[in-house]
């Protein structure tokens, strides 16, 4: 396997109150986004990493996150696109040829555990799909409601739904194909897993983390510190 990584980390935090980027605000004292990438440049498998950012924050991102913690496996930094699609897409144009496999990865996960890391990749050296996506089986019923007036229109059986959150891999082959999509279908994607599944990929779904959250809120924010404070007390 030759594991090339982009992180996605052009989402502006409207949400945060902000109005750059999330993934350049400070969690425990570091980028956010600085703390996703430590995650793999620390990981042997990982030979290159893509950072794809808000087109104001690429310099920002390579002075204050790539140069300033040393992120020697950052290939590249580059703009995002108009959506989450296209922004990939430049990413996976800058990954090198010998790169066989991606991982995609939001950049507001600084919370991954290297070791839930490691069992997604040994599942997906099994050989017996072309992409996993990490998640948590769903621990709440779930209504799939009609559009316009949120009628209920039923109710899917919980023990077969999985939320899912990144890292999502896939065969590097798999995924270009996938991206081959019409530019409607791209631009109202949120998961890269859906596009491999609708090019006909083969995709599991393999054991993520409670801690791997997405920081969209200041409450978010808060419970990521928490977190960290609890990780650093525990060694």
């Amino acid at each position: 396997m030759h594991l090339g990584v982009i992180i996605a980390a052009g989402g502006v935090g409207s949400r945060m109150g902000m109005g750059s980027s999330k993934q350049l605000m400070p969690l425990a004292g570091q980028p956010v986004v600085a703390r996703s990438a430590a995650i793999f440049e620390a990981a042997a498998v990982v030979e290159e990493i893509v950072i794809v950012i808000d087109p104001v924050d690429v310099e920002r991102c390579r002075s204050e996150v790539v140069e300033k913690f040393g992120l020697r496996k950052v290939r590249a930094v580059v703009p995002g696109g108009d959506n989450r699609a296209t922004s990939v897409r430049n990413g996976m144009h800058e990954l090198g040829p010998a790169i066989d496999t991606v991982l995609l990865h939001d950049g507001a996960r600084p919370l991954l555990p290297p070791e839930i890391l490691a069992s997604g990749i040994l599942e997906f050296d099994t050989g017996d799909c072309d992409g996993v996506v990490f998640g948590l089986p769903a621990t709440d019923t779930v209504k799939e409601v009609t559009a316009g007036n949120r009628l209920v229109a039923r109710t899917p059986d919980r023990s077969l739904l999985w939320t899912a959150q990144t890292p999502q891999m896939f065969r590097r082959v798999v995924l270009e194909k996938a991206y081959q999509a019409p530019p409607e279908v791209l631009a109202a994607s949120t998961d890269d897993s859906s596009l491999v599944e609708q090019a006909g990929g083969r995709v599991k779904m393999v054991l993520g983390s409670a801690e791997n959250i997405k920081i969209t809120t200041p409450f978010d924010l808060a419970v990521a510190e928490e977190i960290l404070r609890r990780r650093e007390n525990l060694t």
